[in-house]
């Protein structure tokens, strides 16, 4: 009988200790890396997305090399937002209880974005936005928590604005995707346009849902209305639409067009030899730009990947390198200590060196301005130049009345 007590004693010690072994193993692994939670809309945005992975897997490979950060390495738990607000908030809250990540990343579509920036103020969990690009993301819906990576639509339209004004054109159509990022673009646009050219007219709207363009009535309504002059906002398969409509109903012969993001590779590459030639846009000549910066990270990246990098590309990899020069600033991944390390980091892209403002917690990289040209059957960028993104903000004083008073 004592025997048998002993024993059973015997076991039960044996399995709390192998417990108390395991639970210390697990816990000492998940100190060992800092774990970065990341979220976007990988299934349905991929011609952006895909080379925005492979960025952050570059940088992830470089900062890791290198022994990491506070002599930890980066984890990235990637997961899919569902192209969906309800669902990226859902999915935020997971990677913070479940995963236990010390902070998050990404989002693409604005109304995402926007979600996510109003849970991690809620939350208190540090949030940097690396795409989206309305501005409500640092301005109006802004908070303590977020920062945000990628020039912003404000800012971008303000780069296009002295092509815009150069052209004196007096009618403008306006097309644009009917969602948060479309509406600010064209509320920017219309907004500068009249302050510097007050007789302006806007003849036509077309506002089209996301990803269903009805780009042959979009093109004819645009002809009907007789405007001298275009400011385009769509992306991805809706811009290749539009543009194969209105080459073929003649819609931009002859008319100025002025658009956000259509020289960015992934969007321009699709079109082959049917590139809108003559258009001002922003986006990204990979292959000629030849600053010691970006050949060597193009080196890397076709080293490691055997492709070339798109602009998704230089956001992803950005990305991570902010979030590590972040970290090692703060000495830390304690949220406070974040938000206090990102207020005037300065960080080495691609592009060059950036900082992210304290003022509205927006980053200052800026983006490539220029006009579509055809080179051997396919679409590039010409006369093209760099726009500093601190160039085209607002001062300091100004952002300050349009954020919350709690976010500044």
């Amino acid at each position: 009988m004592v025997t048998r007590m002993i024993t059973k004693r015997n076991v039960f010690l044996l399995a709390f200790t192998a417990a108390a072994a395991l639970g210390f193993t697990a816990q000492g692994s998940a100190q060992e890396t800092i774990k970065i939670g990341e979220l976007n809309s990988y299934k349905t945005q991929s011609a952006f997305l895909d080379p925005y992975k492979k960025g952050m897997e570059l940088a992830l490979e470089e900062v890791n090399g290198k022994g990491g950060v506070l002599g930890k390495k980066l984890e990235l738990i990637s997961r899919d937002d569902g192209t969906n607000p309800g669902e990226a908030v859902r999915v935020a809250e997971e990677l913070i209880t479940r995963e236990g990540v010390s902070m998050i990343a990404g989002t693409f579509l604005s109304h995402i974005g926007l979600a996510v920036t109003n849970f991690a103020g809620q939350k208190k969990v540090f949030f940097l936005a690396a795409e989206p690009l309305t501005d409500k993301i640092t301005w109006q819906n802004g908070n303590k928590y977020t920062y945000r990576l990628r020039a912003t639509t404000y800012m971008q339209t303000a780069m296009l604005l002295p092509a815009a004004l150069e052209a004196k054109k007096k009618r403008w159509a306006l097309v644009y995707p009917d969602f948060e990022y479309g509406q600010s673009a064209v509320e920017n646009f219309k907004a500068l346009m009249k302050k510097s050219q007050p007789d302006i007219e806007f003849v036509t709207e077309q506002a089209t849902p996301l990803g269903k363009v009805d780009a042959g009535a979009v093109a004819q309504a645009i002809d009907d209305a007789k405007p001298d002059a275009i400011f385009n906002v769509l992306f991805g398969p809706d811009l290749a639409k539009f543009v194969r409509e209105g080459n073929t109903r003649g819609v931009f012969k002859n008319r100025v067009v002025v658009s956000l993001l259509s020289g960015e590779p992934e969007y321009l590459d699709p079109l082959k030899d049917e590139a809108p030639v003559g258009w001002t846009v922003t986006g990204y000549p990979w292959d000629k730009v030849k600053t010691p910066e970006h050949m060597a990270f193009v080196a890397a990246y076709q080293k490691k990947f055997n492709d070339y990098p798109r602009l998704g590309s230089i956001v992803g990899y950005s990305t991570i390198k902010s979030i590590a020069a972040g970290i090692a600033k703060a000495g830390s991944t304690d949220t406070e200590k974040m938000v206090a390390a990102f207020a005037g980091l300065k960080v080495d892209s691609p592009f060059g060196p950036f900082e992210y403002r304290a003022s509205d917690h927006q980053a200052t990289m800026g983006a490539y301005v220029g006009k579509i040209a055809l080179e051997n059957g396919k679409g590039t960028m010409s006369d093209f130049k760099y726009i500093d993104g601190a160039t085209v903000l607002p001062s300091d004083a100004e952002v300050k009345k349009l954020r919350p008073a709690e976010a500044n």
